[in-house]
């Protein structure tokens, strides 16, 4: 409710004239027994009905309410002077709408200044991609007025599919049809549920977003809910040239129907994947869209427990956390899932490709049982990365990442590449650097690095990157205690042309510039 008053209505309010009240009235989906009784009640007491419309002069939102309308109402038609044709106005297809919308408002703004009631009737809800939050916007904050809410497309379309919408902690997502292709694929790839508005025009690009995110085999399509000629079904068996724009698309709720329990086991023919999936250094929060996706849409997730751990649950997914020792096993038994049919998600930290699991599982998958099961990697945000973007741009040049562990490889390997690594002048991102049982290797690969780097030079020791116990801190390589790293330790070494300052509010930066000082040029 918004009482301040314009030099307008006080205007008319010298002449004793009090000024109407504004009513954005919601008239639900299209079935006029859906309108609200205060939306009934509202449209009966007004003074002037308002209601949007093409050229043509039809108004679906009159259509609903027209019972309700009385001999005596006063009827504006907000006529759109144009919908998806083009136009000559000289701000273009915007500027034309927004000039209607000031015209609008101001015939509007006339009834109220009069001390008329005025409805302004809204399909669906009127806040929710209505045409009549155009007119809120430009009279709200002048004149009293009421929102009524309304029943929205989105809830007509799931209660006529008759499927659950969301459960539990599932997360809607509602998306306009209008967003380019590759922006829909990503949200519908991330989101649980989703409900794609506006079709018509757009419904072979979002059908395409659709395939691209791994889902259109879900996909609801619905036509007119609760209107005369409303169609529902599978969205992938919808003819495009039949699609209009009063339709959505329709991902239900992925949990799993009736009981809620774990899926059924797949039909032998089934054909079933693996994906190895990056989670990034620590939470949700260093996901990619494609990653989440994958995630939500495995049968089980399979991977070292502290990473399938990081993993929200959802009903009906099967989990298979291990030691992070068993990398060749694990492999192999997420291949087996994936032979009966399963959608297996390999979860892995950081990037799967950096000494993780993708390696395993396409060695494993190389063999002739597994030849003919399809393999995805999914890249995640490194552990490099991570740490490189809190300290700064330490890897703003050229740079080698190389593990300290000396597990699968022997320390002579490890040291050899150190050294050639530090004579070309590389940045270096040491990974696995210590552990309970491996404790001497960073004093080693320090001892290592003096023969060919300045003790100055600045050291980034970023430990639980992105998690709760999140420590970065810069130190000189002469100054590098090896009893302060520990396995969940990345090391980024810098070059001779790193720099390393302390900015005026305090913090402390680091950054590797892109041109050497030979260099005659740069892109």
């Amino acid at each position: 409710m918004n009482t301040e008053t314009t030099q307008g209505t006080t205007a008319q309010g010298a002449l004793g004239i009090a000024p109407g009240k504004l009513y954005g009235v919601g008239l639900g989906p299209g079935d006029p027994s859906l309108m609200t009784v205060r939306a009934v009640e509202v449209i009966a007491a007004a003074d002037v009905v308002a209601y949007h419309s093409a050229r043509h002069g039809r108004s679906i939102a009159r259509s609903i309410a027209a019972k309700h309308l009385r001999d005596d109402h006063i009827e504006e038609p907000l006529v759109y002077p144009v919908t998806t044709e083009t136009t000559d106005h000289p701000g273009g297809y915007r500027g034309a709408l927004d000039e209607f919308y000031e015209e609008a408002a101001g015939r509007l703004a006339a009834h109220l200044d009069a001390g008329r009631t005025v409805a302004v009737l809204a399909e669906g809800d009127p806040l929710f991609y209505g045409s009549y939050q155009h007119m809120h916007k430009r009279l709200a904050h002048r004149y009293d007025t009421e929102v009524i809410p309304g029943v929205t497309s989105v809830s007509a379309a799931a209660a006529r599919l008759g499927e659950p919408l969301v459960e539990a902690e599932e997360v809607l997502t509602v998306l306009p049809g209008t967003l380019p292709e590759e922006e829909l694929a990503a949200r519908l790839a991330a989101t649980d549920s989703a409900v794609v508005m506006k079709l018509g025009r757009t419904f072979g690009k979002v059908r395409d977003a659709l395939e691209r995110a791994g889902r259109l085999d879900e996909a609801r399509y619905v036509e007119r809910a609760t209107m005369e000629g409303e169609r529902t079904g599978r969205l992938a068996e919808v003819d495009p040239e039949s699609v209009p724009y009063f339709s959505v698309a329709v991902l239900p709720s992925r949990v799993a129907p009736l009981t809620g329990g774990p899926a059924p086991e797949p039909a032998p023919e089934t054909r079933g994947e693996v994906v190895v999936v990056g989670t990034g250094p620590a939470g949700p929060l260093w996901l990619t869209p494609e990653t989440r996706g994958a995630l939500a849409a495995a049968d089980d997730l399979v991977g070292y427990t502290t990473y399938v751990d990081r993993v929200p649950h959802r009903p009906g997914q099967r989990r298979h956390g291990s030691d992070n020792r068993v990398e060749s096993e694990r492999a192999e038994f997420a291949l087996d899932l994936a032979r009966r049919g399963r959608r297996v998600a390999v979860v892995s930290g950081g990037d799967p490709g950096v000494f993780a699991m993708a390696t395993a599982v396409l060695e494993a998958a190389s063999q002739d049982a597994y030849a003919d099961l399809p393999v995805r990697v999914l890249p995640g945000v490194t552990a490099a990365n991570a740490a490189a973007a809190r300290a700064g741009a330490p890897l703003g040049h050229d740079y080698a990442t190389i593990s300290l562990s000396d597990r699968l490889k022997p320390w002579e390997v490890i040291a050899s590449r150190l050294a050639s690594a530090a004579a070309a002048d590389l940045v270096l991102a040491l990974y696995n650097p210590g552990s309970r049982s491996r404790t001497w290797q960073v004093g080693k690969a320090r001892e290592l690095l003096l023969e060919h780097r300045a003790p100055d030079t600045p050291v980034v020791l970023g430990r639980d990157v992105g998690g709760p116990e999140e420590s970065v801190r810069v130190v000189r390589l002469g100054d590098l205690d090896p009893a302060e790293v520990d396995m969940r330790t990345l090391l980024i070494v810098g070059s001779s042309q790193t720099r390393w300052v302390r900015r005026a509010g305090g913090d402390q930066i680091v950054w590797t510039p892109r041109r050497y000082p030979e260099a005659g040029g740069g892109d």
